[in-house]
């Protein structure tokens, strides 16, 4: 597929040096993709009320934290990393809106209101979470191409080159998935 640029191959090295334990390599990888993961991040809340009460920062830095524990995981290049990062971002979304839910079932005389509160969004983001689940156990790979793609805005060429597949079985996997999660959302009981 052709040789890294410099800059991925940058991150590459970082991301090989952080998992063989050279806790420098992490502060230095973070500094060097910061900015990427807070483009993922604001595409991802962009879908979001512009109120949200989980701002950029804190996604970003949530999602890293949890990235962090992930250190028995081979990380093979910068692809392949914010690949896994928008997964990430994806659960700390889904957990949040988890944890508003629970809020309102533990009071449900009081459900939350104000900013960055919108029933409808957090439904709609759980029953795509549940979904996805979902195409992830009948169709992993297709399920990973929706997070990469959806999640991370990674470009057809770059989920290639993260799944080691071709660009045209990409474009398939991705026609598939947007096709099986329409028809699961619209009637979650019927098969897919």
């Amino acid at each position: 597929m052709g040789e890294q640029p410099p800059e991925a191959a940058e991150v590459t090295g970082l991301l090989q040096a952080w998992r063989t334990g050279d806790s420098q390599a992490g502060d230095r990888l973070l500094e060097r993709i910061y900015q990427e993961l807070k483009r993922i991040a604001a595409s991802q809340l962009r879908r979001e009320r512009s109120d949200h009460t989980l701002q950029t920062t804190a996604l970003v830095h949530e999602a890293f934290l949890r990235l962090v524990d992930q250190r028995g995981v081979d990380w093979r290049d910068r692809t392949h990393f914010f690949g896994l990062a928008a997964g990430m971002m994806r659960r700390v979304l889904v957990d949040h809106y988890r944890a508003r839910q629970a809020l309102k079932r533990s009071a449900p005389d009081s459900p939350p209101t104000g900013p960055g509160f919108d029933a409808t969004r957090e439904a709609e983001v759980l029953d795509l979470d549940r979904a996805l689940g979902a195409l992830a156990e009948s169709h992993p790979r297709q399920a990973r191409v929706v997070e990469m793609r959806y999640f991370a805005d990674l470009d057809v060429e770059e989920v290639a080159l993260c799944l080691g597949i071709s660009t045209p079985t990409v474009k398939r996997d991705w026609k598939f998935a947007r096709a099986w999660l329409n028809a699961e959302l619209r009637d979650p009981r019927a098969p897919a």
